[in-house]
C-alpha cells in the first residue's frame, strides 16, 4: 500500500506515529515561513504543515509547486495542533512532512471542488469525475450504498433469494416507450431494454423460487423531470403462496429497517388509504400526510345562491389554510395568478378570511351572507385566524389543481420538512382506465396485477367500478413503491387481455410464454418494486435523483461526460441491418 492511513482516520491517538497519506490537494495555504496544506481523499481531509528551518529545503520547495487537485504522497509525523479544527473529523491533529511525492500533477479544475462551489450543473455533469471528490456528492453515494447493503440484509433475513434477470428481452406495447436493441444475428429483429423484470420474476414464482428479489436497472424512453432518468433502479421483489396482507407488512418492515438503520428513525406503522379517500381529500394518488390540510367538497352549501362559477360547476372544493387570515389583497392576488398559471390551470380562486370577531370576508361577498360562509367554516373546521380557499369546475381536474394548491400552501406555512417523515399505504387503486380518446381501457398498473376477488365478476358488467388488488407505499407526497397481487390463472389472465383490446393472436404473441407457464402450476404470487434512487433521494433530503446516481443524464437523457447517444458507423448500421436516411434515399 502507498499509504499507511486515509485522510479521514488520524486522531489524537496517533500523534508521535510516522504515517503516509495519499490524496488530492485541496487547499494550499502559504505564509512564507510556514506553509499547510489540506490532503483529501474518499475518507475526509489531514492538514499538512511544513516549516522552513525544519522541513527538508527540497520539500519545502516541492510543495510551493503543488496546485489544487495534485495527486501526492506525504510522509511525516502525526503531531498535535495548536488551533484545533472542531468540523472536521481530523481536526486536532496535523502531519508534519518529511517526504513528499507528487504521483500525478493535474489541471486547474473548471469549477472548485468544494460543498459550495461555483460550478453550475451543466459544467459539473460534463466533469462528473471531480464532481464525485465533492463531499455533498461523495456522501450521497455512501448513503446509497448503505441502503443498498440494508436492503440486502433484510430481505435476506427474510429468506428471500437474489436473482439475475435478462436486460436484453421483448418489446411489449403496455406502459412506456421501449428503447430496443438491433440484433446483428437476427436482421429485422430488436431486443428492448426492460421496463422492469415483471414476467421474470413471475416466472421464477411458477419455478419455485418463492422470495425473489433484486436490485435492478431499468430502461423507460420517456420524457424526463428531476425524478426521472432514462436508466433507473429498483428494488425489485416478488413472493408466492401471500396474500395482500403478508407483501404489505414484508415491505413495511423493510422501509423501517432502512430509516432505522441508515437514518436513524423509527418510523410508526404505516397507516393505509383507499384511493377513493386519497383522491376525495388530497386529489392526489400519493398524497402528502405530514400536515392536514384535507379538502371539503361545498357544493351543497355553495350551489343555489347565483353564483354561477359555482352553480355550473361539478365540484366545489376547498381547504383551510390555519393562521392566514391576515394575507392581505396583494397576497391574495399572487395566489390568484399562482393557481391560474398554466401548469395549474384553474380559472381562478375563491377565498374566505375567518375574522378573529367571527365575522367573515371574502371574494364572493355580493353572493353569499355571513351565514352562507360561516356554513362553510364550520364545514371546514376553521376557527378565527383561518383562510378558506375554494376551487371549482369538473370534477378530476378541480382535486389536481388543488392538490397543487394544498401542497404550495404546505410549503410556504413550512409544513413540509425534508427531515419529518409521514409513509402511508395506498390500496384499492381502479384497475382500469379508460382512455376517451382511444376508447378502449388500459390497465392502470400493468396486465398481470389481479382484481380484488369480490370484484372479478364486474369484469363483464362494470369494468371501471373494477378494483385492483394493488397497493403503493407513498412517503412525504412521493410514491417510493409499488406493486399488486397478480394473476396466475390462465382463463383470468386471458380475459384481462380481452379486457385491454388484445386480440387472442395478439396476446398469444406478446405473452404466450407467460400463459403457457401458467398450465404448469403457477402458484398464488404478488409483489412490488421500489424505487432505489427516489427512495435514496428521499432519505437524502434531495429533489432530484441525479444526485444520487454516479453518473446520471440530464434533461435531454444525454450523458454530456462522454457525449451519448451519439452516432454510429455506417459500417456498423449495416452489420446491424438498418439503413440511414442516405441509403433510403439512393
Amino acid at each position: 500500500m502507498l499509504r499507511t492511513h486515509t485522510c479521514g482516520e488520524l486522531r489524537i491517538s496517533n500523534v508521535s506515529s510516522d504515517v503516509q497519506l495519499c490524496g488530492w490537494v485541496a487547499k494550499i495555504r502559504d505564509k512564507g515561513g510556514m506553509l499547510w496544506i489540506d490532503l483529501r481523499d474518499r475518507y475526509g481531509i489531514t492538514q499538512l504543515i511544513l516549516e522552513e528551518g525544519k522541513t527538508p529545503k527540497e520539500v519545502l520547495e516541492q510543495a510551493r509547486q503543488l496546485s489544487r487537485e495534485f495527486v501526492v504522497r506525504a510522509t511525516g509525523k502525526v503531531v498535535e495542533r495548536l488551533a484545533k479544527n472542531d468540523k472536521i473529523a481530523t481536526g486536532d491533529v496535523e502531519v508534519k512532512v518529511s517526504q513528499l511525492e507528487v504521483l500525478n500533477p493535474a489541471k486547474l479544475p473548471p469549477f472548485l471542488i468544494e460543498d459550495e462551489t461555483d460550478g453550475g450543473e451543466d459544467l459539473r455533469m460534463k466533469y462528473r469525475y471531480l464532481d464525485l471528490r465533492r463531499d455533498v456528492v461523495r456522501k450521497n453515494l455512501e448513503l446509497r450504498h448503505r441502503v443498498a447493503r440494508e436492503t440486502r440484509n433484510y430481505l435476506d433475513a427474510q429468506q428471500f433469494i437474489e436473482v439475475e434477470t435478462p436486460v436484453l428481452i421483448k418489446s411489449t406495447p403496455e406502459g412506456a416507450r421501449d428503447f430496443v436493441v438491433p440484433s446483428r444475428m437476427n436482421p429485422g429483429e430488436f431486443y428492448a431494454l426492460p421496463q422492469s423484470p415483471q414476467t421474470f420474476k413471475q416466472l421464477l414464482m411458477v419455478s419455485g423460487f418463492d422470495r425473489y428479489y433484486q436490485i435492478v436497472k431499468c430502461f423507460r424512453d420517456e420524457d424526463l423531470r428531476a425524478d426521472r432518468q432514462p436508466e433507473f433502479t429498483q428494488i425489485d421483489c416478488e413472493m408466492s403462496f401471500i396474500e395482500q396482507e403478508d407483501v404489505l407488512t414484508i415491505f413495511e418492515g423493510l422501509i423501517r429497517h432502512i430509516f432505522k438503520t441508515v437514518k436513524g428513525i423509527e418510523l410508526p406503522t404505516l397507516s393505509r388509504m383507499t384511493f377513493a379517500d386519497a383522491m376525495k381529500y388530497y386529489g392526489s394518488d400519493k398524497p402528502d400526510i405530514r400536515f392536514e390540510m384535507k379538502f371539503v367538497e361545498l357544493q351543497d352549501l355553495a350551489k343555489g345562491k347565483g353564483f354561477n362559477v359555482f352553480d355550473q360547476a361539478e365540484l366545489v372544493v376547498g381547504i383551510c389554510a390555519e393562521g392566514c387570515a391576515g394575507y392581505t389583497r396583494k397576497q391574495m392576488d399572487e395566489l390568484t395568478e399562482w393557481v391560474k398559471r398554466p401548469q395549474i390551470g384553474a380559472k381562478g380562486l375563491v377565498y374566505v378570511r375567518c375574522e378573529q370577531d367571527g365575522s367573515f370576508k371574502s371574494s364572493v361577498d355580493k353572493f353569499y351572507s355571513q351565514e352562507d360562509l360561516k356554513s362553510w367554516a364550520v364545514a371546514m373546521n376553521a376557527k378565527p385566524g383561518d383562510l378558506l380557499l375554494v376551487l371549482s369546475g369538473e370534477k378530476n381536474s378541480t382535486r389536481k389543481q388543488l392538490n397543487e394548491l394544498r401542497l404550495e400552501m404546505g410549503t410556504r406555512l413550512g409544513l413540509r420538512n425534508k427531515d419529518v417523515y409521514a409513509a402511508h399505504w395506498v390500496i384499492d387503486f381502479p384497475l382500469f382506465e379508460y382512455s376517451e380518446e382511444e376508447k378502449r381501457f388500459f390497465a392502470m398498473h400493468h396486465p398481470f396485477t389481479s382484481p380484488k376477488p369480490e370484484d372479478v365478476a364486474l369484469l363483464e358488467t362494470d369494468p371501471g367500478a373494477v378494483r385492483a388488488n394493488a397497493y403503493d407505499m407513498v412517503i412525504n407526497g412521493v410514491e417510493v413503491g409499488g406493486g399488486s397481487i397478480r394473476i396466475f390463472n390462465k382463463e383470468l389472465q386471458a380475459k384481462m387481455f380481452s379486457m385491454l383490446g388484445f386480440s387472442d393472436e395478439e396476446a398469444r404473441h406478446q405473452f404466450g410464454f407467460i400463459m403457457d407457464a401458467f398450465e404448469y402450476g403457477a402458484p398464488p404470487h404478488g409483489g412490488l418494486a421500489f424505487g432505489f434512487d427516489r427512495l435514496c433521494s428521499l432519505l437524502g433530503g434531495a429533489d432530484s435523483i441525479r444526485d444520487f446516481i454516479a453518473f446520471p443524464k440530464n434533461n435531454a437523457g444525454r450523458d454530456v461526460m462522454i457525449d451519448s447517444p451519439s452516432t454510429i458507423s455506417e459500417k456498423q448500421l449495416e452489420e446491424l441491418s438498418i439503413a440511414t436516411k442516405e441509403v433510403i434515399k439512393k
